[in-house]
């Protein structure tokens, strides 16, 4: 009896502790930092320090000369490929001809003692002409003046040189003259949102090693395992077989894993050297080694009748995606078919392009494209009623998008979106208590002694937002997963085979939960993540869960089948309502049947299943109408701040968010997504920049780029709402982004509450709150 409560404690709906938790917290846990091999060297790159230059010559006799040094590789080295690149192969594994950001790596060392390695790559004489860096809107879109990142047609980049995608959209009559006079009000604002971190505490790191076969195994910290070898390969000149890849400990990701960063190089240096290489980057070559969230430039015009009800919107949201291509495709689609929120507008007119530039590299973090059209949207909902003379909370819910209606893009909401009921929630929570001043650990600012309570002012906001789950616009997005179940030790035990990366989300104690759901077995076992079976997708786009549990659920249950049909044609049975529990085979109507041990015996059960969400399309790349996204996952946010109005000082006191989960498969894990994303939005709404002058990063390091801290983040209340998805597994929805995209415009028009000022850009800084209105 005790093995079937504790199976069913541990599966779907439940919150079992995380295999890798403790681990973690004792600082027991093995990240790819700290892999070893006997005898390896330790690997380097020498970087640009120039944003955009020609390279006339690189010399590396002296970096050879040095004691200890193995070998020192430039791009002539490079066996295969030059390129490669997640959509379009534009980034060079090794600077060829020309740099094209502060950072990008030109020569690699492998030496026998990482400090060895890095005195040497400083031997490294390059011979650059320094060229002047195109970093700006405008020297982007006059590359007749201002020349071009990328030639047009140059490394199958598109055509436009310095424009690497646009996406436009039009719905209902678009925006013409006569739909604006269709509007009582008229609201228009231009907002700006700084280049984000993902600042994963886990510096990029891994180990190559060389096999006896010609081939490299790789032990590595990443997000997608084999895209990860699909980029590599052609580089090495090597069959995708014959790499061999395996996820090591993950220190944090949040779209910064997705793109290589050391993975070609460690590989290039073992092939060379035929020995082990390990690559760990120093933190401010963590900034300079993976792509950041895209900056924004944004222009919107709302209209509305006198009574509240949106009329039109239109739109224009430039990205910066820097030097190289990365996923800025997407990240712009994603900022078109999203970029006017959760709301019910008849007329759209949106135009959103990504940008080459000669600024670090932009990709995929967290909320990919959603996060900065939130925050130009939900600004207007507030600019909108203020005009209007409305509750910012009532115009959200008059206009938010229910089930069955259309998204600009024309794509019907086909499940729950209880935008409304969230925003409802959120606002009849409690509100914190009042300001106590004598608390000095309340007051903005006072842990440094800066205040006093003098000058400080209370303000509320509200927010609410839509981001997509799983890959979009006709993408195959699959996983793959195995399942076996045999008997170990006289026990029944499942082991789960995915290529799924666990970068701290918790899919691992998820996979195991629906194991033990579907199987009815107490015992599961975490294969390692390798690329010994077929892929799992990224784990990225809040589809984990979705997809490899999905596939994981499809491999269980066909083990289950397996087992069953060995049972009808062993023992005859004829019942209909059988299940796996507590490690024995059960009908409803006849009780247990017989062991699982029995049943198994010296002949396990082994099943691998795809699994694949509902098939999206390509949106029209002028209409931006199409089946665009698998899923929307929604949230709201309350926000309470203090801010003191003398000295530009913010505290949040308090983020409250609501949000539609589907189903939640481990309740406790889904509470600390909400809580992770929450705490980066705040990060974004008031501290988090990479300061940029002229292309150069001023501020690559913990000390100058600052992150939330336990002492910044505020109480964090969650409340879940669970309305399954009838298209999903389980029911469940998309978690991690949501909040990430809503918690943000929330705090600032807290802030814009609170001091009356307009803040149109983020992260909002000391200087805008202390300035004349």
């Amino acid at each position: 009896m005790q093995r079937i409560d504790q199976a069913s404690k541990d599966g779907i709906g439940q919150s079992p502790l995380r295999p890798d938790g403790t681990l973690k917290v004792k600082g027991e846990f093995a990240y790819s930092s700290d892999l070893w091999h006997e005898d390896m060297l330790w690997g380097t790159a020498l970087r640009s320090p120039h944003p955009r230059a020609n390279i006339r010559s690189v010399d590396a006799s002296a970096a050879l000369a040095v004691p200890g040094v193995h070998a020192v590789l430039t791009h002539e080295d490079v066996p295969g490929a030059k390129f490669y690149g997640l959509e379009i192969a534009d980034q060079p594994a090794l600077a060829v001809d020309k740099v094209r950001y502060q950072g990008e790596p030109v020569a690699l060392v492998a030496a026998d003692h990482p400090e060895t390695a890095r005195r040497a790559a400083k031997r490294i004489v390059v011979d650059y002409e320094v060229l002047t860096p195109i970093t700006t809107e405008r020297q982007c879109l006059d590359p007749g003046t201002h020349g071009y990142v990328h030639e047009p047609h140059e490394y199958k980049a598109r055509a436009h040189g310095n424009l690497c995608h646009e996406q436009r959209l039009v719905a209902g009559l678009g925006v013409t003259d006569e739909v604006r006079a269709l509007a009582d009000v008229v609201v228009a604002g231009e907002y700006e949102v700084g280049m984000q971190d993902q600042a994963f505490l886990g510096p990029e790191s891994g180990l190559a090693v060389p096999a006896e076969d010609g081939g490299v195994d790789l032990y590595i910290a990443t997000q997608w395992l084999h895209v990860d070898r699909q980029q590599m390969a052609p580089v090495l000149a090597l069959p995708e077989e014959k790499i061999r890849l395996t996820l090591a400990g993950v220190g944090g990701a949040f779209g910064g894993r997705e793109d290589l960063s050391m993975q070609i190089h460690a590989c290039l240096l073992a092939l060379h050297t035929r020995r082990p290489v390990k690559i760990v980057y120093s933190r401010d070559e963590s900034f300079f080694g993976h792509v950041h969230r895209h900056p924004a430039r944004m222009r919107y015009e709302h209209g509305a009748t006198r009574d509240g009800r949106l009329v039109f919107a239109d739109c224009r949201i430039v990205l910066d995606g820097g030097a190289y291509a990365s996923t800025s495709a997407a990240v712009a689609g994603n900022a078109a078919s999203l970029g006017h929120g959760p709301y019910v507008i008849p007329n759209v007119r949106m135009h959103a392009l990504a940008l080459y530039s000669n600024n670090p590299p932009c990709g995929a973090m967290r909320g990919f494209g959603a996060v900065q059209a939130a925050f130009g949207y939900e600004s207007q909902m507030d600019r909108l009623a203020a005009a209007l003379g409305m509750d910012p909370v009532e115009l959200r819910q008059l206009n938010a998008v229910a089930q069955g209606d259309l998204m600009p893009t024309g794509q019907p909401i086909d499940a729950p979106a209880p935008v409304a009921e969230l925003l409802r929630r959120a606002k009849d929570r409690p509100l914190p208590p009042p300001l106590d001043p004598s608390d000095r650990r309340a007051l903005p600012g006072a842990l440094s002694n800066t205040s006093h309570g003098e000058g400080i002012v209370r303000g509320v906001g509200y927010s609410v937002g839509i981001k997509n789950v799983g890959f979009s616009e006709g993408f195959d997005d699959y996983s793959t997963a195995r399942v076996r179940l045999e008997v170990i030790g006289g026990e029944p035990v499942a082991l789960v085979h995915t290529a799924a990366a666990e970068v701290g989300q918790g899919g691992i104690t998820v996979h195991a939960q629906i194991a033990r759901t579907e199987l009815g077995v107490e015992r599961v076992t975490i294969h390692p993540a390798t690329t010994g079976i077929g892929s799992a997708g990224s784990t990225s786009a809040s589809r984990q869960t979705y997809m490899t549990g999905g596939a994981v659920k499809l491999a269980a249950e066909a083990v289950r089948e397996v087992l069953l049909d060995r049972g009808r044609r062993r023992y005859g049975w004829t019942h209909r309502d059988l299940t796996l529990t507590g490690g024995q085979v059960v009908s409803a109507s006849a009780g247990a049947l017989a062991p699982l041990v029995e049943l198994l015996g010296d002949e396990p059960v082994e099943q691998t299943r795809v699994h694949r969400h509902r098939p999206t399309a390509a949106l029209d790349p002028q209409t931006g109408q199409g089946f665009g996204h698998v899923q929307y996952s929604f949230c709201a946010n309350r926000a309470v701040v203090d801010v003191d109005v003398e000295l530009g000082l913010v505290r949040v006191v308090e983020l409250t968010a609501v949000q539609d989960v589907g189903r939640a498969l481990n309740p406790l894990a889904v509470v600390g997504q909400i809580h992770g994303g929450c705490t980066q939005a705040l990060g974004l709404a008031v501290m988090e920049e990479i300061v940029l002058t002229d292309g150069k990063v001023r501020n690559a390091s913990f000390t100058d780029y600052l992150i939330p801290t336990i002492l910044d983040t505020p109480p964090i209340p969650v409340e879940l709402l669970e309305l399954p998805d009838p298209h999903a597994p389980y029911g469940l929805r998309g978690v991690g982004e949501a909040p990430t995209v809503s918690a943000t415009p929330s705090i600032v028009a807290a802030i814009r509450q609170a001091t009356g000022k307009a803040l149109t850009r983020i992260p909002v800084r000391p200087e805008h709150l202390t300035d004349t209105p």
